[in-house]
């Protein structure tokens, strides 16, 4: 069950990555740089604490292991591919230093229990700068198909999930990315009721 759940969540991880790439050579959608810089920062805390807390190996958090993968190249291709509404602004600045701030408390405290349900908090904190630009721009910027399969991957990932704490960040990844996707359905439905409104009042 381990392999099926290893190849399944890689696959959709590839997937992933391979429609973000995509998007963006084709410039089809903007995400935000500084969610996935902050995703990178966290993912790969979250990694290495929950590898220190317990007796655990790579492969028994799964998703985490392989959102490491994930996360890089993504913010590696917004990075040189992204337009200019993908880079950082004060909020986003913000939101960086919260990050610094748990990576500074690991280092002192070396508590990597704490620091990693820190570190599930910044991962929330990492979606603010699209949700924040999304409701700025009143547009959906991000693919539905990725969400989607960010939503699944952690689902699947539980199966195999071993410790507190890998469950902890496949739940919190399922609340995260079901809430985006809400977000995402309801500005896509605002930006089709309009269209039809401005028709009624001409009427």
């Amino acid at each position: 069950m381990q392999t099926f759940v290893i190849i399944t969540v890689s696959l959709i991880n590839l997937f992933i990555a391979a429609t973000y790439f995509r998007n963006l050579y084709r410039k089809r959608s903007k995400p935000a740089l500084a969610m996935w810089l902050f995703f990178s920062l966290a993912v790969t805390m979250s990694l290495i604490t929950y590898l220190k807390e317990g007796n655990f190996g790579f492969w028994d958090n799964v998703l985490n292991t392989t959102d490491l993968v994930l996360t890089i190249f993504v913010t590696i291709a917004i990075f040189f591919m992204g337009d200019k509404s993908s880079r950082f602004n004060r909020f986003d600045m913000w939101c960086l230093v919260a990050v610094i701030a748990i990576v500074v408390f690991w280092l002192v405290s070396q508590n990597h229990l704490i620091t990693n349900l820190g570190i599930q908090l910044i991962l929330v904190i990492a979606y603010f700068p699209v949700v924040k630009r999304m409701l700025t721009m009143k547009e959906n910027t991000e693919p539905f198909a990725v969400w989607i399969a960010l939503m699944i991957a952690p689902m699947i990932s539980l199966i195999t999930s071993k410790g507190t704490l890998a469950a902890v960040y496949a739940i919190r990844a399922i609340i995260c990315t079901g809430l985006l996707l809400a977000l995402m359905i309801r500005i896509e439905w605002v930006k089709r009721k309009e269209p039809a409104a401005l028709s009624d009042t001409k009427m």
